[in-house]
C-alpha cells in the first residue's frame, strides 16, 4: 500500500493539494474567470479609502461652501459605484465558480467509489464502512471549502495585501510602511503557530469521531446479532465511550480557536493603535491632512481584513487536508491484485480448468494451499470437500482471482488467469456464495443485476430452473417485492436460490458453487441441490461442499485436508478406498443417529 499523504499532521503536502485539485482541473476558464472577478473587487475595495481621502480633504478646505455641489458630490458617487462593483463583482465570482465545486465534489465522489470498488478483497475485509463514510462526507466539504479558500481567496488576499503595502509606501513615510510590514510578520507567525498546535487537537477529533461513527454503523449493521446476544446496553456504553473520547478533543479544539481569535484581535488593536499614533502625530505637526489620516486608518483595517481571512485560509487548508488525508491515502492505494501491462482478454472455449502447483497464504506464518495440481475437464462437475479450513472456499476465491499465488498457475482453457484482465475473467464464471448478500431493493432488481439485458422469459426461465416460480408467484408484489437491507426479508434457502437464478442469468460457461447448501435444513438442501445439478448440465462447475450427499453424483471428486489434496476420484471409487472421504461420509451418516 503506498501513498503520498504525509505522516506529519503539521505539514501541508503539495502532493496532497495537487491530487485534490485534479478533480477541479476540467473547469479552468470558469475558475480564471472566477479569479478575474474577484480581483476586480479586491480593487475596487481598496481604491475606497483612497477616495474616502480625497472626499475629506474636499470637505476640510476653506473653499468647501462654495464647492460641496460639484468635487464632494462626485467622490461619494465614486464611492456608491465602488462599494457596488464590489458587491458585484463578488457574486459573480460566487454564480460561476458554483459550478467548479459542485462538479468537483461530484468527480472526487465517483473517484472514492470507483477506487473502493477497484481495491482487492483484503482491504474490505479490513475496513469499516462506517468510518469511510464519513470520511468520505468530510472529504467533500473539505475539498469545496479547499478550492474557495486556495484558489479565491490567496492569491487576490495576495493582490489586496500588495496593493495597500504599496500606497503606504509611497504615499506616506517609511515608518508607516515599517509599523505595516511588521504587524503582518507578527500576525503570520502568530496564526501559522498556533494553527499548527491546534491541528493535533482536529486529528484526535476527527479519530474518534469515525471511530464512534463506524461502531454505530457496525453495530446497525448487526442488527440481530446485538439482539440474539441482549447487548443494546454493550453497544450503547461503546458508542458513548468513544463520543466521550471525541467530546474532549472538540473543546479542546475550540478553546485554542478562540486563543487564536484573541491572540489576532490583540496583534490587530495593537498595530491600529500604533498607525493611529504616527498618523496623529503627523496631523498635529502639520505632515498629513486630515483625510491622509483616515486614509491610513482605513488602510491598516483593509490591510487586516484579507490578513485574517488569509490565516484563516491556512488553517482551512490544513483541516481539510486533515479530513481529507484518508480519502487521499485512499485514492494513492495500490490494489493488491492488478492486470499486468497490456493484458489480453481471457477467451473460452471449453471452460477447463487447471491448478499447476498452486502455493498459497493469506499471511506469511499460516500457509493454506500446498503444491495443489489437478484438472477440471470441460463440462465436468467437480467437487471439492474436506474438513473446515482445509482451503476449500480459498480455492474459490483465487480461480476468481480475489488474490494472487505465491507460485504455482491456475489456468482455463490453457491461458494463466493472472495474465488476463480480471474484468474478462470475471465475465465467464458465476458465483453462488455460501452467504448469499442481496441489495435492498427489488427482487427483480437483484436477479438482472447479473444481466441487465435479461428479458422477461430468460427470468421466468432462470426461477424455473432454479425452483423459484412458486414462491415468487406467492408474494403480493412478485418480482417487484424488496427484499430489505442484504436480503433479511427472504429466508436462507430463498437467498440461495435468487443467487442460483442470477447465476443462470450471467450464463457463464463456468460456475462455482461455494458451500451453497451448508446452512440449509434438509429440504432446503434437496431442492437447492435438483437446482444445482440443472445448472450444471451445459457448464463446467466446481461445488464446494461441505455436506457429501450433495455431490455424490459429481464426475470427480477431489479430498483437501490442510491445504493438500490427499484423495480425488467418483464417490464410489472414495468410499472403496477407505480413506478420509469415506471416514467423513461415515461421520454425516452418522450424524442423524447421533
Amino acid at each position: 500500500m503506498k501513498s503520498s499523504a504525509q505522516s506529519d499532521p503539521d505539514r501541508l503536502s503539495w502532493a496532497e493539494l495537487s491530487t485534490l485539485m485534479q478533480f477541479a482541473r476540467g473547469y479552468a476558464s470558469r475558475a480564471i474567470w472566477a479569479l478575474v472577478f474577484l480581483v476586480l473587487a479586491k480593487l475596487a475595495t481598496v481604491a475606497v479609502p483612497i477616495l474616502m481621502k480625497s472626499l475629506i480633504d474636499q470637505l476640510d478646505a476653506e473653499n468647501t461652501q462654495t464647492s460641496w455641489l460639484l468635487a464632494p458630490v462626485g467622490l461619494v458617487a465614486t464611492y456608491g459605484l465602488l462599494r457596488a462593483a464590489s458587491s458585484v463583482f463578488n457574486e459573480l465570482k460566487s454564480t460561476i465558480f458554483i459550478r467548479v465545486r459542485m462538479q468537483a465534489m461530484l468527480a472526487l465522489s465517483l473517484a472514492v467509489l470507483d477506487k473502493m470498488h477497484a481495491l482487492s478483497l483484503r482491504w474490505h475485509l479490513e475496513r469499516r464502512t462506517g468510518g469511510i463514510s464519513k470520511d468520505l462526507d468530510r472529504a467533500n466539504t473539505s475539498l469545496s471549502n479547499l478550492l474557495n479558500y486556495m484558489v479565491f481567496t490567496i492569491l487576490p488576499t495576495l493582490v489586496e495585501l500588495g496593493l495597500v503595502f504599496a500606497v503606504l509606501l509611497i504615499s506616506f513615510d517609511l515608518s508607516y510602511s515599517a509599523v505595516a510590514l511588521g504587524s503582518i510578520i507578527v500576525y503570520t507567525i502568530f496564526t501559522f503557530s498556533i494553527s499548527n498546535w491546534r491541528i493535533g487537537h482536529r486529528h484526535e477529533m476527527n479519530r474518534y469521531e469515525s471511530e464512534a461513527n463506524g461502531r454505530a454503523v457496525d453495530s446497525l449493521i448487526n442488527f440481530e446479532t446485538v439482539k440474539y446476544f441482549n447487548n443494546e446496553q454493550t453497544e450503547v456504553d461503546a458508542y458513548r465511550e468513544r463520543l466521550s473520547n471525541w467530546t474532549l478533543a472538540a473543546e479542546r479544539t475550540y478553546v485554542s480557536m478562540s486563543i487564536l481569535n484573541g491572540g489576532q484581535a490583540l496583534i490587530v488593536t495593537a498595530s491600529v493603535m500604533l498607525m493611529l499614533w504616527l498618523a496623529t502625530s503627523g496631523v498635529i505637526n502639520g505632515e498629513l491632512t486630515l483625510g491622509e489620516l483616515v486614509m491610513i486608518n482605513a488602510m491598516m483595517l483593509q490591510l487586516f481584513i484579507p490578513l485574517n481571512f488569509l490565516g484563516t485560509t491556512y488553517r482551512m487548508l490544513k483541516y481539510a487536508v486533515t479530513d481529507m488525508r484518508r480519502v487521499i491515502t485512499l485514492l494513492d492505494t495500490t490494489p493488491e491484485v492488478q492486470d499486468v501491462d497490456n493484458a489480453p482478454e481471457l477467451a473460452v472455449k471449453n471452460g477447463e480448468i487447471r491448478f499447476e502447483n498452486v502455493e498459497f497464504a493469506y499471511n506469511e506464518d499460516r500457509q493454506i494451499l500446498k503444491g495443489l495440481s489437478f484438472d477440471i475437464g470441460a463440462g465436468q462437475k467437480v467437487a471439492i470437500v474436506g474438513p473446515s479450513g482445509s482451503g476449500k472456499s480459498t480455492m474459490a476465491k483465487l480461480l476468481y482471482r480475489f488474490y494472487d499465488l505465491q507460485s504455482g498457475q491456475i489456468c482455463i482453457d490453457g491461458q494463466d488467469i493472472s495474465k488476463v484482465t480480471q474484468a474478462s475473467l470475471r465475465r465467464v464464471i458465476s458465483v453462488v456464495p455460501q452467504d448469499t448478500v442481496l441489495f435492498n431493493d427489488t427482487l427483480r432488481y437483484n436477479l438482472i443485476y447479473a444481466n441487465a439485458e435479461a428479458d422477461d422469459a430468460a427470468i421466468a426461465a432462470a426461477l424455473e430452473t432454479a425452483d423459484l416460480s412458486r414462491f415468487v408467484a406467492q408474494l403480493d408484489e412478485g418480482l417487484e417485492t424488496v427484499v430489505g437491507e442484504r436480503g433479511l426479508k427472504l429466508s436462507g434457502g430463498e437467498k440461495q436460490r435468487v443467487a442460483i437464478a442470477r447465476a443462470i442469468l450471467k450464463n457463464a460457461p463456468i460456475v462455482v458453487f461455494d458451500e451453497a447448501t451448508s446452512s440449509l435444513d434438509t429440504a432446503s438442501e434437496r431442492s437447492i441441490t435438483s437446482a444445482i445439478n440443472r445448472v450444471s448440465k451445459d457448464v463446467t462447475s466446481v461445488v464446494i461442499a461441505h455436506r457429501l450427499s450433495t455431490v455424490v453424483d459429481a464426475d470427480k471428486i477431489i479430498v483437501l485436508k490442510q491445504g493438500e489434496i490427499v484423495e480425488q476420484g467418483t464417490h464410489q471409487s472414495l468410499l472403496q478406498s477407505e480413506g478420509v472421504y469415506h471416514q467423513l461420509w461415515q461421520l454425516q451418516v452418522d450424524e442423524p443417529a447421533d
